[in-house]
């Protein structure tokens, strides 16, 4: 029997509990046949093209992106908004008719505004992977997380029932909150949100998780402590008083992290704003952040979603 995630992956709530798991199984047999190979390269979707589309900046996902499709040997087209006929007025589903008469095999898009990727698939015939659309969702970053979590904390098995995560900070702005509530719900895990009134979403009482105002209440018994990028640039109003303020009430810093069990991690989706949401001090800690180890974790996972809605074959359950 073989587990199939579909042809699209737009968010986390297109996963269950069978096709999450798959996929984290996935990634770790590719992280696992790359281990050690002098050609970093698979011949699985060779004669496949990927197109990554941004039309946000991105160095993370993009570059992770393609590396994880040249590592699969499928051929990569990076496309820019700025720069290409996006600048000049065209709109997006001329582009994604372009990219249909090109023959391209599946569509990485990033995209300002929520909802792109789900409209984008209606006009291609590929697959297409949402890699962060407006404030909707970022599942990608979702699975590479829970992979990270499941490697350190799971031994690289199963889902992660019972874990404890705190996730603190810009909920409003993060579509890396969302996607994570989801899935690590749908893995099992217990998960807290905890952020200032205002940076909380309208209807957040009905997600699937707690939520807390207090930071220091919330990380004793916490398996993982994720600190969420304040978003600045999408803030229009004043959110918070000062960002000392919110540094003083729910920056993650070595005090607070003193307060966590002896196994806490600490993860960041990055980019950081050091000495706000997170102090240099806890962002660089050897035994506990993982922040690096998200990075890299990133391209394994990336590489199985890839390989799950282009290889065709599916995955066997073993």
């Amino acid at each position: 029997m073989s587990v199939s995630i579909g042809r699209h992956l737009l968010s986390s709530q297109d996963l269950n509990n069978e096709t999450a798991v798959a996929l984290l199984d996935t990634a770790a047999r590719l992280d696992a046949a790359m281990t050690g190979r002098e050609v970093k390269k698979l011949p699985t979707l060779r004669g496949r093209t990927v197109v990554n589309l941004f039309y946000e900046d991105s160095t993370r996902t993009r570059t992770s992106f393609e590396l994880a499709a040249k590592r699969l040997s499928a051929d990569v087209v990076n496309f820019s908004a700025k720069g290409s006929s996006v600048s000049k007025g065209e709109s997006l589903k001329d582009t994604a008719l372009t990219l249909q008469a090109m023959g391209s095999d599946a569509v990485v898009i990033r995209h300002h505004l929520s909802g792109a990727p789900r409209r984008l698939a209606t006009w291609i015939e590929g697959s297409v992977i949402n890699a962060g659309d407006g404030t909707h969702e970022h599942p990608t970053q979702a699975l590479l997380d829970a992979f990270t979590m499941r490697r350190r904390l799971r031994d690289g098995e199963g889902d992660l029932k019972g874990l404890r995560v705190v996730v603190v900070g810009d909920v409003l702005h993060s579509r890396v909150a969302r996607s994570n509530v989801r899935l690590l719900r749908t893995l099992g895990a217990e998960v807290v949100l905890v952020a200032p009134p205002t940076l909380l979403p309208v209807g957040v009482a009905e997600w699937p998780c707690e939520v807390s105002y207090d930071l220091d209440s919330a990380l004793p018994g916490a398996d993982v402590v994720m600190m969420l990028r304040v978003q600045r640039e999408r803030m229009t109003a004043s959110y918070f008083p000062s960002a000392r303020e919110y540094s003083r009430r729910y920056g993650l810093d070595a005090a607070r992290l003193a307060k966590c069990e002896e196994h806490t991690l600490v993860m960041h989706p990055g980019p950081m704003n050091r000495g706000m949401e997170i102090s240099a001090e806890v962002a660089d800690d050897p035994r506990r952040s993982v922040i690096t180890e998200q990075v890299t974790n990133g391209v394994s996972v990336r590489m199985a979603v890839l390989y799950m809605l282009l290889s065709g074959e599916g995955v066997a359950n073993e």
